[in-house]
């Protein structure tokens, strides 16, 4: 099932992605509205057009979190492979997408330490952000 399931959600996020199925949404959407006047601009017409982008939204978001995953999963595993065959790379970070939020940032703020990275611009702004996602 799980290859089904991908080689649909390949197809599906291959088709969606293309101009012709943007036109033939904009289609739909340009009927839908030229034919309100036919149906007296009722609660069924608009339920119509509401009830099918809600169905569509809801499907596209679990095809798309899927190519996304794999995608993700993909890169991963190359950048893991890259690291593996470079002598001088630290083989420890294969793997640090599974470490907490937490874990990588103090990993990030470490490594640019390490590189001499880190300004007074860089920790300003760092704050800066940090002062804004306090306040929600």
């Amino acid at each position: 099932m799980s290859k089904s399931f991908t080689a649909f959600a390949n197809f599906v996020a291959g088709a969606a992605g293309k101009a012709q199925t943007f036109i033939l949404a904009l289609a739909v959407v340009v009927i839908w509205a030229v034919s309100g006047p036919v149906f007296k601009w009722s609660d069924t017409w608009q339920l119509v057009i509401n009830t099918g982008t809600t169905i569509v939204t809801f499907l596209m978001v679990f095809l798309i979190q899927n190519s996304q995953n794999r995608d993700a999963a993909a890169f991963q595993a190359k950048l893991d492979e890259l690291l593996r065959a470079l002598d001088e790379a630290r083989n420890s970070f294969i793997g640090i997408e599974h470490r907490s939020a937490e874990e990588i940032d103090t990993l990030r703020a470490a490594l640019e330490e390490e590189t001499g990275q880190v300004e007074e611009e860089t920790h300003r702004a760092h704050a800066s952000v940090s002062r804004l996602l306090d306040r929600y």
